[in-house]
């Protein structure tokens, strides 16, 4: 194999060539990524970036000794596995051997119309939280459609910052429902304590503005006054370039088998959230969108695919996540989309603390903790051994 293709420039595809070259692979890699930026971290983004405790050229992962070929700001735009071809930009092909797939997701844009208002932003790259941060200078008044993570983490930050009203809005009735009704509770609670304003439960049906937006319409209530607008949505696959690939595809994510290998596919692997893939602690197959999932399944796809066929690795590793809102460290293992109950453990007001087990059929599937770093250690530590 001397000419590997990692497409996606973040951080899985940061760190499958970091174990290339760690495994002793001296020949040829191509890195493609749709932005014109190195690798970076993304977490920050929504936190010490967008607050000012951290700049930008803080952001990049150490790259100068992988010894790469650079195809950044170049999106590829099609995949031929039968020629070994990935195409890119304005219709270049990159030759390939072995191909890594590390792609991930964009943000999910607003599916409505926007009144040709301006005002609106999303946050998921660099760029992103650059053009989110320039424009705050002046604005008072904030509205985050959509309570997620990304949409939490932000409004703590812009309390932090002293912006004068954020409203979060959300058609569910918690904030964060990935992770349960008991700890997206404890969260708005917090949330609130802390000058947060919620529109939970309802729709956003509109804007209006004079040629800048002023007001989100909503299906229930009066509408949110606001200056500018944050679309934290979710994210979608970027895997648009792969559509006649002939690659098995599952809501737009490459399905995988256990060793991150493309279905059908021996010179193809997969990393990240744009990975498709079974796991022992579930029945069917799962997508992890998660950073240390992104770290770990980067570096397996690199080792797997220039390993020999018998030393391959399964992707096993049980999924973590944190998030950092005020003083709180939310941390969570396990599946716990998969739950089809929840108990609280442990609670305790003062110290803003919660315990929250995570359940299927009576099952432990997953736990998530707030302020209790070493409770999440325990529980991450039960899971693998019960995997």
């Amino acid at each position: 194999m001397h000419k590997v293709v990692i497409v996606g420039a973040g951080l899985a595809g940061h760190r499958a060539a970091c174990e290339l070259r760690k495994q002793g692979y001296d020949d040829e890699i191509t890195m493609v990524g749709d932005e014109p930026h190195p690798p970076y971290d993304r977490p920050p983004l929504s936190k010490q970036v967008l607050e000012g405790t951290m700049e930008h050229r803080d952001l990049f992962f150490p790259s100068e000794d992988l010894h790469v070929t650079w195809k950044l700001g170049e999106p590829a735009t099609g995949l031929d596995p039968l020629r070994k071809m990935v195409r890119v930009g304005a219709g270049a092909e990159l030759p390939y051997d072995g191909l890594i797939i590390a792609t991930g997701r964009g943000a999910r844009e607003w599916p409505g119309d926007l009144g040709g208002l301006d005002g609106f932003y999303t946050l998921r790259s660099f760029d992103h939280c650059r053009r989110l941060k320039d424009n705050l200078l002046d604005q008072p008044r904030v509205a985050i459609v959509g309570a997620g993570f990304i949409g939490c983490e932000v409004a703590a930050t812009l309390r932090g910052r002293g912006v004068e009203q954020v409203t979060v809005i959300d058609v569910a009735g918690y904030p964060m429902a990935g992770l349960g009704p008991e700890v997206g509770r404890h969260a708005a609670g917090i949330h609130t304590e802390e000058g947060v304003r919620f529109r939970l439960g309802t729709t956003v049906t509109g804007f209006e503005g004079n040629g800048r937006v002023e007001r989100v319409l909503l299906c229930e209530g009066p509408p949110v006054d606001t200056d500018l607008v944050l679309f934290a949505l979710g994210s979608a696959p970027s895997s648009d370039w792969l559509a006649d690939s002939g690659l098995r595809l599952q809501d737009g994510n490459v399905v995988c088998d256990e060793n991150l290998f493309a279905i059908g596919y021996e010179n193809i692997t997969v990393a990240g959230d744009i990975a498709s893939f079974p796991h022992p602690h579930i029945d069917g197959l799962t997508r992890v969108e998660h950073w240390s999932a992104a770290r770990e399944m980067g570096t397996l796809a690199a080792a797997n695919l220039i390993g020999e066929p018998g030393q391959r690795t399964p992707f096993r590793a049980v999924p973590t996540f944190w998030s950092n809102q005020y003083n709180l460290k939310i941390k969570s293992a396990g599946f716990i989309n998969q739950a089809d109950s929840f108990t609280v453990i442990e609670e305790d007001s003062a110290r803003r603390s919660l315990v929250v087990e995570a359940r299927r059929g009576g099952r432990l599937v997953g736990a998530v903790t707030v302020n209790k770093n070493k409770k999440i250690i325990e529980y991450t530590r039960e899971l693998a051994a019960a995997g």
